[in-house]
């Protein structure tokens, strides 16, 4: 695949849509940007396509991060027997939807955050997050957002979590989309903000003050999730163990500012996960700080059918058949995470070898969604 530009770019994806691609050209034929990659998950998004990487000189762009600030995957090893998993399933399913807040729903209460008080933040941050993000924390989300429970090629038992900054990131995306924009809306393009400008600052600012919050967040449901399984089951988590990365956020590098929209960091030795669907589990992996795809590998499979095709062209009883020994929600409203909605996972670590070193392979047991 080709397109019209001279920098330095590197496309690892073989299903890729003509609108993705349109909208990586474009991206790329921004004067500020100068190098790119395209993961092997990518698929259209919003300014720049999910599994997008490009690096900028001096510019930084809200819509390049995308409205999910810091969304992200954290994985937990336990010491928890697969087979006493597998007994307890339905238990264990049913007690993390009472504990941790699914779809648009927040807690009833606030949530602690101490740490969170001494975070740097504009005073607009703080207007978004005085509102409920202390309700916020510790909620799933809906849409490919997931909590699971699964066990690895020996036996070891995980817990994985997809989530991110909830409304917060949500509300400060579009606050400074509007305002790149120049004309008050949140716009569909290639609108930024010189770094060293007051409006860089202040958006670098509140995106590592978002950054911070999806790994609370991340962190107070997998808290949440092993006080059900420890009420349950003999072991516990080994959080000394604990991973956490997240794939929505842009970062300095050799003078470079790398956005990453649906890609995973993955310097040399990194820890990472990287899920795949419903069905095929997730993958730990290890970087390999790959220059070519600008230190980055995929955040997932990606989407090869959209949520209104997939509810409109997939079966229940497809559905059904394909999660049988999976305890999740498989009902219309969660039709659109089908399998068969995404690539294969199988073939998206392959084409990214030369990204990651795959450490484990954790199979669901049970499985949480909005």
């Amino acid at each position: 695949m080709q397109i019209n530009t001279d920098k330095p770019y590197r496309i690892f994806a073989d299903v890729l849509e003509q609108e993705a691609l349109n909208q990586f050209a474009s991206a790329m034929q921004q004067p500020f940007a100068v190098r790119g990659a395209l993961m092997p998950d990518a698929h259209a998004g919003y300014s720049l396509p999910i599994g997008g990487v490009v690096a900028t000189d001096g510019v930084v762009l809200p819509a390049w991060v995308g409205y999910d600030i810091g969304c992200g995957m954290c994985a937990l090893p336990t010491s928890h027997k697969a087979e006493d998993v597998r007994a307890k399933a339905r238990k264990i399913f049913d007690g993390i939807y009472k504990a941790v807040p699914v779809g648009f729903s927040h807690n009833a209460r606030n949530t602690e955050w101490s740490e969170g008080d001494s975070l740097p933040r504009t005073n607009k941050m703080q207007e978004i997050f005085a509102k409920n993000g202390h309700r916020q924390l510790g909620s799933l989300g809906g849409g490919n957002h997931f909590a699971e429970v699964g066990a690895d090629e020996t036996g070891k038992v995980w817990i994985i979590i997809h989530s991110g900054s909830r409304g917060i990131g949500h509300a400060a995306a579009s606050h400074y989309m509007r305002l790149a924009s120049g004309d008050g809306k949140a716009r569909e393009g290639h609108f930024g903000f010189a770094v060293e400008s007051m409006e860089g600052a202040d958006y670098t600012k509140d995106m590592v003050f978002c950054l911070a919050f999806a790994l609370e967040n991340r962190l107070e449901m997998m808290r949440r999730i092993v006080a059900v399984m420890d009420a349950l089951l003999p072991g516990t988590a080994d959080w000394g163990a604990l991973i956490n990365s997240n794939h929505n956020h842009a970062e300095q590098k050799d003078g470079l500012w790398i956005h990453r929209k649906g890609a995973t960091h993955a310097e040399a030795g990194m820890m990472g996960v990287i899920p795949g669907n419903m069905r095929d589990g997730s993958f730990i992996v290890r970087g390999k700080a790959n220059a070519d795809a600008l230190w980055s590998s995929s955040h997932g499979a990606g989407r090869v059918l959209g949520r209104k095709e997939a509810k409109r062209t997939l079966t229940m009883e497809s559905f059904a058949e394909t999660m049988a020994g999976v305890v999740a929600r498989v009902t219309d409203e969660t039709l659109d995470e089908s399998p068969f909605a995404y690539k294969s996972i199988f073939e998206v670590m392959r084409r990214q070898n030369e990204m990651v070193e795959v450490v484990a392979h954790v199979l669901p047991i049970l499985n949480i969604k909005g």
